[in-house]
């Protein structure tokens, strides 16, 4: 699968991705850090990549709607240290292997991931 990190991830986030066997590129290597959410969104779509983030704001349905899209995965744990950021990571990573991204919002808490379809339309 191709994915694209967030700035808002630590660095080896990326390369978990890769060790994983999948296509991972950050934000920052693109030089979008600190572009506008729209933007990113718009460059994921574009590049059909499912984006990877700690920005809650990417789990509204109603500006990102999961069926027109490669996939949001919005981490949330309760504090957002590097250990639990890495930990939510493997446990996407382990889901991967039984559930699709594409077409869906990912919500990953410490305890539970919640997968949201997209509607048709």
């Amino acid at each position: 699968m191709r994915f694209k990190l967030d700035e808002n991830l630590p660095r080896e986030a990326a390369t978990l991705f890769t060790e994983a066997g999948h296509e991972a590129i950050t934000v920052i290597e693109q030089g979008l850090a600190g572009a506008a959410a729209e933007a990113i969104h718009a460059v994921c779509l574009q590049e059909k990549r499912a984006l990877v983030t700690l920005d809650i704001g990417f789990a509204d349905i109603r500006r990102y709607a999961p069926e027109e899209h490669s996939g949001i995965i919005v981490l949330h744990p309760r504090s957002q240290d590097r250990t639990r950021i890495i930990s939510a990571i493997e446990n996407v990573l382990k889901t991967l292997t039984a559930e699709v991204v594409e077409g869906r919002l990912w919500i990953v808490e410490e305890t539970r991931i919640r997968i949201r379809l997209g509607c048709p339309r």
